[in-house]
């Protein structure tokens, strides 16, 4: 087996330094890095933890790895449903789970992220929000090395499965219904943020919409943000007949928007949030069953890891009016 002496070696740096390097500090010049990363592939080199990890009858947990940036103050109800989901199946299913947010992994390269992932015994990884632009997640995709389930990303390969609703059909019909009960002809579409796979998914739904509804639609980018929208919405609400909003936070933003410019516009959302019992006014949304999206998603990713092939799994949606009679029971 190679040693760290060897491969301090044939980098021409310090025992010391390929700990760092190995250990994620960040005081190494780009430069050493680099040799000391060349170093450890040439030499096809894992480090003593790593070994110890792949013979270990623990190697087998399965990271959690979640996307908490959010432009709001509000208590993240969705994200909080997908941990109950996957740690009461985890727990039934006598799996071990770890919690990683993404900022715990920025910097790192893929090669960076693998081994850090071997060293902490994961060899399945559950990844909620993935973004297209995040290069370093969607290499280890490719690669192959864990057993991987996106939520809420069309990505599957033969070890890699995706759940989620049907975003397209979920957004065509609760903005169908929003927009035929009103007749309405002028659509304020307020999209979520430009990276994100369902923004896009959920995009391809109006579109469908308007096109066969023979509607006129003006799309703005809120980032699922209340504020964002809010302001949105005092720009161009007045000049729209309809407001449909790609999530329940930014159709709050909105709604409150058009009660201080004291006009009406029907509003809707999307994801079923019970911060929308509490506005006042009923709107239509799509609720998602997020506890058993991630309950589904710790059953995949344990047949993955059991040799399963990864697949598409579409769940159920619905459309909904929260009352605050039913939030409060």
């Amino acid at each position: 087996m190679v040693s760290i002496k060897e491969v301090a070696r044939h980098a021409g740096v310090a025992i010391s330094t390929v700990s760092k390097v190995l250990n994620g500090y960040p005081n190494i010049s780009e430069d050493t890095r680099e040799k000391v990363q060349q170093a450890i592939k040439e030499l096809n080199y894992i480090p003593n933890s790593i070994a110890a990890a792949l013979s270990s009858k623990q190697f087998g947990r399965v990271a959690l790895v979640l996307n908490l940036e959010r432009q709001t103050q509000a208590i993240d109800q969705i994200f909080m449903q997908y941990l109950a989901g996957a740690l009461d199946t985890a727990r039934h299913r006598n799996i071990e789970v770890v919690t990683i947010f993404t900022t715990m992994l920025e910097g790192m390269s893929a090669e960076e992220v693998t081994r850090y992932f071997m060293s902490q015994s994961i060899s399945g990884v559950i990844i909620y929000g993935l973004s297209k632009e995040d290069k370093v997640m969607q290499q280890l995709l490719k690669e192959q090395n864990f057993a991987f389930v996106v939520v809420d990303a069309p990505i599957v390969n033969a070890r890699t499965s995706s759940i989620s609703i049907d975003h397209e059909q979920a957004q065509y019909d609760v903005a169908k219904k929003t927009i035929l009960d009103d007749k309405c002809k002028q659509v304020l579409y307020i999209a979520g943020r430009k990276d994100g796979y369902v923004t896009e998914q959920r995009i391809r739904g109006m579109k469908r919409l308007v096109e066969e509804l023979k509607l006129t639609m003006m799309v703005r980018h809120g980032d699922f943000s209340e504020l964002a929208a809010r302001n949105i919405a005092l720009e161009y609400a007045e000049d729209t007949d309809v407001v449909v909003c790609a999530s329940d936070l930014m159709a709050i933003g909105a709604m409150n928007a058009l009660i201080d410019m004291d006009i009406f516009r029907p509003v809707c959302g999307f994801d079923g949030i019970t911060l929308m019992g509490y506005v006042g006014k009923q709107m239509n949304t799509i609720r998602q069953d997020f506890y058993g999206i991630s309950s589904r998603a710790v059953e995949e990713i344990q047949r993955i890891m059991n040799g399963g092939d990864g697949q598409q799994i579409v769940m159920p949606h619905s459309i909904v009016k929260m009352y605050y009679q039913d939030i409060i029971c």
